[in-house]
């Protein structure tokens, strides 16, 4: 009840600090962009709005002034789908997930506060890629996605201005997917409200955002044989025992979301943006009609940001035999298998941004600071908390040609449980050619404590890292490209000192040496004659054998599409896809924990996933209907494999899987 009644209160404040300031005429805008107000001498002459018979819209992200428009193309699913293509699950839409490339700074994407839960990120709602929309009309989005086995996803999206000073939006997700085998059911559910208010003199600006997510998973804890998926007598998964659960119990159905064995993750955040600007007037005057202007000089901003975070494994049914034979653990019958972790983490941040140029605003300095207090509770325990101080300050320079853009930012932890973490960034791009030819350099430095759950703070039975020595990570990234033709190839460098990981399913572990990682990727869109299309994507990862880092050589994804435009409105993609990865030690899930885990004893002998597709458009309404992993349709054979994919050991993907879906905006 606690962040119900969070937000409610700061629901209610937010709307009633707007109304006052459209009554008062103060403002700021995004970005530092310079702000226009009208002001109309009296004439009896209306001018007639341009967008009255069509729609405006484009959208920022929350932490981000580039401007981005709706993603109208069809050929690539996954730009709808909750998990990239470049991640993988155990085997259904909503279970623990993980990306097949590695990256020093994730799933960490910054130093300080870290509870160390994330299996289920993927499908979480977050605050760096929260959009705020700016439309002329209100704008509605209707998604359905149906799956094999009962598998569904819906999707609601509405945003609309409330005149030009106010902007708000609804985003609702909810999946539902029972899987192909035994106590395999995951759901979730994810909402996110935003509003961003701008007051007519431009002077005063806010943004909320609430989220609300939860990831729900029942746990199997994979198969107890699974070579016996290659000697189904019905030819169907859900005959075979699974190693958590009670099978006698079990039974499909996609209405059912609750969870008798298994994870259950909330995260909810409250984040409040506001500012104030000091500047320049000015005006410009055009028939009878005055356009006021306003430059900023001084920005004063504060951010507040209230995240109460649950993580929680529950067994209704354990079975002592099952416990000892594979997870090595010796349970007590008349204990409850029951582990939550409850976490408040409250900041208060303040800063400071001058524009030293009055007509460019993408130029700004910004220094701040912050303080964050974390709580955690744990029930039938004592308590924990602590806090950090931090430091703040980012540099960015747009220049007016737009060609060059050159970003500084960096953030120290000064005091408290975090003291001494930092993290480090710069970044510069460039226009190359008048057809959009641009390169990205880009640097990164991280200092950080491990995770709290590493440390011992949790209730889950992880055992404690003893010291606390930083890990150090240092990210060279270096982009090619041009969006306009659609190739890009990119390098990232990494060198990470103390990695920390976890080499077993409850012991987290530090490598002391250096580890050097390097990855080469490379997209782009062959055409080959009028209508016929061949998408390139392909990732190589280079790293020392020897080291506690596993992640397969090749990555890639071929998709070969015949598209076009046909009888006026309909927009056409329909071809075959092949995604692949070459064969490597996966790593282990543990579901106790929620951790995957180093592991040597298993390789991966996987073909490459198969899936025919046809996408189209017509109008507005967006039409998916795949078939895929048609290469489980070809029996288990010494030269080609198993049939079954794996994602990890003794957790199998499904068979062949139909979808069918669309996605359908509506402009009122």
């Amino acid at each position: 009840m606690a962040p119900i009644k969070s937000f409610l209160f700061a629901l209610l404040l937010f709307m009633l600090f707007q109304v006052k300031m459209q009554a008062q005429g103060y403002g700021s805008n995004m970005g530092g962009m310079p702000r226009m107000a009208n002001t109309k001498t009296p004439d009896s002459l209306q001018r007639r709005d341009k967008n009255a018979d069509s729609i405006t819209i484009y959208y920022k992200y929350y932490n981000n002034n580039e401007i981005q428009k709706l993603d109208s193309s069809i050929n690539d699913f996954f730009v709808h789908y909750p998990i990239p293509f470049t991640s993988y699950d155990l085997g259904n839409l909503g279970t623990a997930s993980k990306s097949y490339l590695f990256n020093a700074k994730a799933p960490y994407t910054s130093s300080g506060w870290d509870a160390g839960f994330h299996a289920y990120d993927g499908y979480m709602y977050n605050l760096e890629t929260t959009p705020f929309y700016q439309t002329t009309r209100p704008y509605t989005e209707l998604a359905y996605l149906l799956g094999g086995k009962g598998e569904q996803l819906v999707e609601v999206k509405h945003t609309q201005n409330k005149k030009q000073q106010l902007n708000y939006s609804f985003e609702y997700r909810f999946s539902n997917s029972p899987g192909s085998l035994k106590n395999q059911n995951a759901n979730l559910n994810n909402m996110r409200i935003t509003a961003h208010f701008q007051s007519l003199r431009k002077r005063y600006e806010s943004f909320l955002v609430l989220l609300f997510n939860k990831a729900a998973a029942s746990e199997n804890g994979g198969l107890v044989n699974a070579n016996l998926l290659d000697s189904l007598s019905l030819n169907n998964p859900y005959e075979l025992e699974t190693r958590l659960g009670v099978s006698g119990a079990s039974f499909r159905n996609p209405f059912n979301t609750s969870i008798a064995t298994g994870t259950t993750y909330k995260q909810n955040t409250i984040a409040w943006r506001q500012s104030y600007d000091f500047g320049q007037k000015d005006s410009i005057v055009k028939d009878t009609v005055v356009t006021h202007l306003f430059y900023p000089r001084l920005r004063l901003q504060n951010e507040i940001k209230i995240q109460s975070n649950q993580y929680s494994f529950s067994d209704a049914n354990p079975s002592v035999a099952n416990y000892m034979q594979y997870f090595g653990i010796l349970y007590d019958s008349s204990y409850k298998v029951k582990f939550t972790d409850n976490w408040s983490v409250f900041t208060n941040e303040f800063s400071l941004i001058s524009y030293p140029e009055k007509k460019n605003s993408n130029q700004f300095l910004q220094v701040g600071s912050g303080y964050t207090q974390m709580t955690a509770n744990f029930p039938g325990q004592s308590s924990w908390s602590h806090y950090d101080i931090y430091g703040m300050a980012t540099y960015k320079n747009k220049t007016r040609s737009q060609l060059w853009d050159v970003l500084a930012t960096g953030k120290l932890f000064l005091n408290g449980y975090h003291a001494g973490d930092y993290d480090a960034q710069a970044a510069l791009s460039r226009i190359l050619t008048n057809k959009g030819t641009f390169i990205q350099l880009s640097f990164q430095n991280l200092n950080r404590t491990p995770a709290l759950n590493n440390l011992g703070i949790t209730q889950f039975p992880i055992n404690s890292l003893k010291g606390i020595d930083k890990e150090n990570a240092t990210i060279l990234d270096g982009t090619v490209g041009n969006k306009i033709t659609g190739w890009n190839a990119s390098v990232s460098y990494q060198i990470i000192q103390n990695y920390r990981y976890f080499s077993s399913g409850f012991q987290p572990a530090v490598y002391g040496s250096l580890i050097n990682y390097l990855r080469g990727q490379l997209e782009h869109k062959i055409k080959l004659t009028t209508h016929w299309n061949w998408y390139d994507q392909i990732s190589v990862q280079v790293l020392d054998p020897n080291v506690p880092i596993h992640v397969p050589l090749l990555l890639t994804r071929q998709r070969l599409a015949f598209e076009g435009n046909f009888y006026k409105n309909l927009n056409l993609s329909t071809g075959l896809e092949l995604i692949y990865h070459s064969n490597y030690k996966a790593d282990g899930y543990m579901p106790f924990t929620g951790q995957f885990y180093n592991q040597d004893s298993y390789t991966t002998q996987n073909r490459p996933t198969a899936n025919a597709f046809l996408h189209f458009m017509i109008k507005r309404f967006k039409g998916y209907v795949r078939l895929e992993h048609l290469n489980t349709l070809i029996p288990t054979s010494p030269s080609l494999g198993k049939a079954y994919n794996f994602s990890a050991q003794n957790y199998p993907g499904t068979g062949m899987w139909f979808r069918v879906g669309f996605w359908w905006n509506f402009i009122n």
